[in-house]
């Protein structure tokens, strides 16, 4: 039966309980914050809450969020963590996978285990927890899945090639699960930030095979210069606010279900705004194509919302 946005939804103004991955800073730390204030149950995962993100952990819970052991690339870890939090809250309404790592560099200077282990993260980590979480959704008959991708999942940055290639590979599962859940009561959206002052840009990594680098001459010196230009704009008085995307994602859980925008790039676009209008028709088309298009009229539906 198809699903109309009026179906499937609660007052979008009631607390809802949200699980929130890679919440020990940045975006997600931002997030769980934003969202408990709004008077929302957040439940902060993290990797070693206990160690090395120790301070981390405690000043979440200073706030009455709760903070849950959780790594993405473990199944174990996630399994676990799903099931404390379904035995204490009794449901999950809203699944943020936000957890990811960045690479930044000439791209055959990565060796393929750094690769791998990107992937790991942003995108094999990402369909674990929806894997874990979905069940649940599909049960209640509701719920709703926000990835966070980037604006280098439509445009693509030299130098940034492989980390574009992941947050690339989200948008296609997203888009994926968008139509195959549509008919169950679960929205599945993107946020596509673009680069703002966070850890991440502080932790990304850097090619193992220095020699290829070097191999490069003054081009392997680009992503140096690329990174103090972000720097230099980061320090700037003019530099992004990354609470930015706290608020985007708060406004789509606020929003009643089966009316969200299903892509929403928050900051400078670099062209991924004009990139999503134009795959929308094509994508509506393929999908309408094979038949489908009982699914495609609810993400259609959803777009024209944005």
């Amino acid at each position: 039966m198809q699903r109309t946005a009026a179906s499937h939804h609660k007052d979008p103004n009631m607390s809802k309980t949200i699980l929130i991955t890679g919440a020990s800073t940045g975006f997600g730390r931002d997030t769980a914050e934003t969202l408990a204030r709004a008077g929302h149950n957040v439940i902060a995962t993290m990797r070693d809450p206990h160690t090395r993100n120790r301070a981390h952990a405690a000043a979440l819970r200073n706030q009455s969020i709760t903070v849950v052991e959780l790594d993405v690339t473990d199944s174990q870890s996630i399994d676990r963590a799903v099931a404390d939090i379904l035995a204490t809250a009794g449901r999950i309404d809203v699944l943020i996978n936000n957890a990811g790592v960045l690479v930044a560099g000439v791209t055959e200077a990565f060796s393929p285990q750094q690769a791998a282990a990107l992937f790991d993260v942003n995108v094999f980590g990402l369909l674990r927890i929806t894997r874990a979480v979905l069940p649940t959704l599909r049960r209640q008959g509701e719920g709703l899945i926000i990835n966070i991708g980037s604006v280098l999942g439509r445009v693509t940055l030299p130098f940034f090639g492989l980390y574009g290639a992941s947050k690339f590979a989200v948008e296609a599962l997203t888009d994926s699960l968008r139509y195959e859940v549509s008919q169950l009561g679960v929205d599945v959206v993107l946020v596509q930030p673009s680069g703002y002052p966070t850890q991440l840009f502080e932790s990304a990594a850097q090619p193992d095979d220095a020699d290829r680098v070097t191999e490069y001459g003054d081009l392997g010196g680009i992503p140096v210069a690329i990174g103090e230009h972000f720097e230099s704009v980061f320090a700037g008085d003019d530099a992004p606010d990354p609470h930015e995307v706290a608020q985007a994602i708060a406004a789509l859980i606020d929003t009643p279900a089966g009316q969200r925008s299903t892509r929403t790039v928050v900051g400078a676009s670099f062209g991924a705004d004009v990139v999503n209008d134009a795959v929308a028709p094509v994508q509506d088309s393929v999908v309408e194509s094979l038949g489908l298009s009982h699914l495609s009229n609810i993400v259609r539906a959803a777009r024209q919302c944005a």
